[in-house]
């Protein structure tokens, strides 16, 4: 598993490749939790968190897909993100702004072809995008907060697999 990119990314991704079956890997994490992580498994999806205790707004979680499509090899796609609730209303907000930037464009473009002043308009279109340029720079810092328990969850999957192996 490599380390996570230094690209722009707010949801970091990675895939890894075991000579393993599916049936196999999936019962490895059937009763796995440690402290202060809790593991759940629904079929091909499993969910890596910590618990409530150790959870922060900016915790985050681990989600891993297994796949199998060749005899003996499996493969686990991971993504590192934050509690779904929350990755809801964030990309609502990002919705949102970018709703009403549109709402204000076709205004200032309607005011603009009457002759009109589109001042405001225009005034309103840059403040939504200093808007979108706060939510993305709240959410890298949200990630480069929630960076130490990515690191234990990389940490734990890797101790996994490992354990996984040696049987």
């Amino acid at each position: 598993m490599s380390d996570l990119p230094n690209e722009i990314v707010l949801r970091p991704r990675f895939e890894l490749s075991l000579n393993t079956e599916l049936e196999g890997l999936k019962q490895a994490f059937d009763h796995c939790s440690k402290e202060p992580f809790m593991v759940k498994r629904l079929d091909e999806h499993i969910y890596i968190r910590f618990k409530k205790k150790d959870t922060t707004f900016w915790t985050p979680q681990l989600h891993l897909e297994l796949t199998s499509f060749e005899k003996g090899v499996s493969k686990i796609h991971g993504v590192f993100g934050p509690n779904p609730t929350l990755w809801t209303f964030f990309m609502f907000l990002h919705f949102g702004v970018g709703t009403l930037f549109l709402i204000l464009g076709v205004f200032a473009y309607s005011n603009y072809s009457l002759g009109k002043d589109i001042k405001l308009w225009v005034a309103g279109m840059v403040f939504l995008v200093v808007i979108w340029f706060a939510l993305y720079a709240f959410g890298r810092m949200g990630r480069a907060k929630g960076k130490p328990q990515m690191n234990q969850l990389k940490a734990y999957l890797k101790e996994l697999i490992l354990d996984f192996q040696k049987k």
